[in-house]
């Protein structure tokens, strides 16, 4: 996605913040109906933020790195509180325009990122879906635990999906023992901007619990409302 002719969500911003005139991004899943994201939703303002959100800027300390920053919005929020923040993403894009906002910002993948040890790390709109699938879950902690202060932690917000493959009985139509069921793939699609299919994950806090014991986080509930929550993930 670093070609901007494969920079959907990058090119939405940037035309966003030219023109200021709304237009959607186009998402097609693999299991769920296609979904649009408003351009305008990557600008919202801490007031129009969920309650979610507004609660794990809060909970941010220290020099803090946004991972996979899209428009900037909560990173401009934390800078605005007095805290030291570095931006990353895939996006050129994205970066051009976090850049023009005079943000720490760098064009480079979560998995090949070596910066400082950081106070906290912060994936919000389900930012833990980098970790692609459940197998790969537990590397992309370690990685990210090993980004960590000793007295660091992991933000992350997800979704229990499970709701997906419910019938109008309560009845599941999928045998989840077979394949875990918050593996997604993703297509996203803006004017003439498309993305390859890419996987992308949603982690129920039981699952995501046990993984983060395994490389020796402990998880934490901070806040849940209807099927998402936010966790808070700090070195045993």
């Amino acid at each position: 996605m670093s070609d901007r002719l494969n920079d959907p969500m990058g090119q939405a911003i940037i035309d966003f913040a030219r023109t200021q005139k709304d237009s959607t991004i186009d998402v097609i899943s693999d299991i769920c109906e296609d979904d649009i994201i408003p351009a305008s939703y990557l600008f919202r303002s801490y007031e129009e933020m969920p309650k979610l959100e507004q609660f794990a800027l809060s909970q941010c300390k220290g020099r803090t790195l946004d991972i996979g920053a899209a428009a900037g919005m909560h990173a401009e929020y934390l800078v605005s509180q007095g805290l030291d923040v570095d931006v990353i993403d895939i996006s050129k894009n994205s970066i051009d325009h976090l850049k023009s906002k005079n943000l720490k910002a760098q064009q480079i993948d979560f998995f090949e990122y070596n910066g400082i040890a950081y106070d906290t790390l912060l994936f919000l709109m389900n930012g833990i879906g980098i970790a692609k699938n459940l197998a790969n879950l537990e590397n992309t902690l370690l990685r990210a635990k090993g980004m960590l202060n000793e007295n660091g932690k992991i933000l992350c917000d997800s979704a229990d999906i499970k709701y997906l493959y419910e019938d109008k009985d309560g009845a599941l139509w999928v045998d989840l023992n077979t394949i875990y069921y918050g593996n997604f793939k993703f297509q996203m699609k803006y004017k003439d901007h498309e993305t390859d299919w890419f996987e992308w994950l949603y982690v129920d806090f039981d699952t995501l619990s046990e993984a983060a014991k395994n490389v020796g986080l402990v998880a934490t509930k901070l806040y849940e409302e209807d099927d998402q929550y936010l966790a808070e993930l700090t070195i045993q």
